[in-house]
């Protein structure tokens, strides 16, 4: 039986509307007592990836499917024994979200994730990051063809092409499906005895592989939900592969044509969290690299480097010891500001960033602050903590971004705003300065960024080693439905 939690969702943070939002993240364990428990561990930890609503499949041979989807926090939902007994088996997969694709400024409960589907041979329910890019041509032509959508999510698209696949087996039939989708994707799946991974042939999502004692495995959006379970980090699933888990094995495939790798970059600059690995480097000490090409990139003198917490702190970091300048916490956060602290009026609404971040006063005043931030943009936020600076007695502001301009949106499972609401779209870095009223604005180098993620020859323009779209606006797949709605692509000019 599958059963849904239908509680109203909580208003959102109106605070974090110049960042690029986390996508979501995904985790499953196959082979272990009470699989829930794991997988709601494993959410925790990949919290930052999605806040807005999260869900549970698991199975038990006893109960058969059964899962609780809830809007908010793992640690509010997936905590009481109530809930979690709902959850029994040594089967379970998890999903965070934020709606990249979908219902936006409100979320259905329909439209969280992991889905369940019921085949001729069996049940399966997946769990998807990323974003399908020619979503809403499969939904036209699933539709015409008889199919009923029950969500607006364009990952539940996967789930009717699986239904009409005339394959004999459910992971014969996902390959199916998924040979048929454009885009991004992260896929973790599971049926009543396999657990399921599948990674597009870009691998521009992360996916990894763990182990959990001698028969246990565990599939995850990072290395650091493994780490909270006590698995074994084992290896990546790679660009293209599906690995097929049971009975302690695991069976890997190559379905999908072979594409050049282009990951994610900026999963390195924000969106994983410090402490995973990803393609076998310290996500903590790629940051870190990025301040040290950033100062060697755009030197100024100051008195004092500050982050802006909590995402600018290993380049802030990096940038003092590269440039001799001292570290200082010169902005702390309030670490307790969650989604639902109160119902925001207008007055709260002007206090803007303060409900989240308060100037070290005693530190930062008559000082010449360089503050460290890991992107801009829409500038908004940046304004008002460069105020915050200048009002609490700073001398100067020279803000350092561990990203080259966010000049481009994102169609791969990213949250991010149109074109003409990002800040480095419609302004020169001078521009952006004289907007943003700082003494100094120099973001790093897309090669700077590179030469910090472990290129040391810098970007090769003829083969990205990454996805770098959002900066470049070279995608390395067409947005299909974007163009359809009138999106204008980069053309070679520019």
């Amino acid at each position: 039986m599958i059963r849904d939690d239908l509680r109203d969702m909580p208003p959102a943070t109106p605070f974090d509307d110049d960042k690029l939002k986390e996508e979501c993240g995904v985790f499953g364990v196959i082979g272990v007592t009470d699989a829930a428990n794991f997988v709601a561990l494993g959410m925790h930890a990949l919290q930052h990836r999605g806040q807005e609503a999260g869900g549970i499949v698991a199975y038990d041979p006893d109960t058969g499917f059964n899962s609780a989807r809830h809007f908010g926090y793992v640690r509010d939902n997936f905590t009481s024994q109530r809930v979690m007994e709902t959850l029994p088996g040594a089967l379970g997969i998890g999903h965070v979200r934020y709606s990249t694709a979908g219902s936006k400024g409100h979320t259905a409960i329909r439209d969280v994730q992991p889905f369940f589907g019921e085949f001729a041979m069996g049940g399966a329910a997946i769990a998807h990051n990323g974003n399908i890019t020619n979503a809403n041509a499969l939904r036209r032509e699933l539709i015409e063809r008889g199919s009923i959508f029950q969500s607006s999510s364009d990952s539940e698209c996967i789930i009717h092409l699986m239904a009409r696949s005339l394959q004999r087996n459910i992971p014969e039939r996902m390959k199916d499906a998924l040979r048929r989708v454009e885009g991004a994707f992260s896929v973790v799946a599971m049926t009543r005895t396999k657990l399921i991974g599948v990674r597009d042939a870009r691998g521009v999502r992360p996916l990894v592989l763990g182990k959990i004692g001698d028969q246990g495995y565990a599939l995850s959006s990072e290395t650091c939900a493994l780490d909270i379970i006590g698995a074994e980090f084992v290896r990546e699933i790679e660009p293209g592969e599906m690995v097929v888990i049971s009975a302690g094995k695991v069976e890997s495939f190559k379905p999908f044509d072979p594409k050049p790798s282009r990951f994610c970059i900026f999963e390195q600059v924000y969106f994983s969290r410090p402490d995973s690995i990803l393609g076998g480097r310290s996500v903590y000490e790629t940051r870190r690299q990025i301040g040290v090409e950033l100062a060697r990139e755009a030197p100024v003198e100051a008195d004092l480097v500050c982050p802006v917490p909590d995402s600018g702190t290993p380049a802030a970091i990096g940038f003092s010891h590269e440039s001799g300048i001292p570290y200082g916490m010169g902005i702390i956060r309030n670490q307790y500001m969650g989604r639902t602290f109160i119902e925001p009026s207008e007055q709260i609404r002007n206090m803007g960033v303060r409900l989240k971040l308060n100037v070290n006063r005693a530190l930062i005043r008559d000082k010449r602050i360089i503050l460290v931030d890991d992107s801009v943009v829409r500038g908004t936020t940046s304004r008002k903590i460069k105020d915050m600076l200048l009002d609490a007695g700073a001398a100067e502001v020279h803000f350092r971004i561990a990203s080259p301009p966010t000049m481009w949106p994102c169609f791969y499972g990213v949250d991010t705003p149109d074109r003409d609401k990002l800040l480095a779209a419609q302004m020169t870095v001078d521009e952006m300065r004289d907007h943003l009223g700082v003494d100094s604005l120099k973001f790093i180098s897309l090669d700077g960024l590179y030469r910090a993620a472990g290129v040391a020859e810098g970007r090769d323009a003829a083969a990205p080693a990454f996805c770098d779209a959002c900066f470049s606006g070279e995608y390395p797949v067409v947005p299909s439905d974007m163009i359809e709605k009138g999106f204008e692509m980069k053309t070679a000019a520019e």
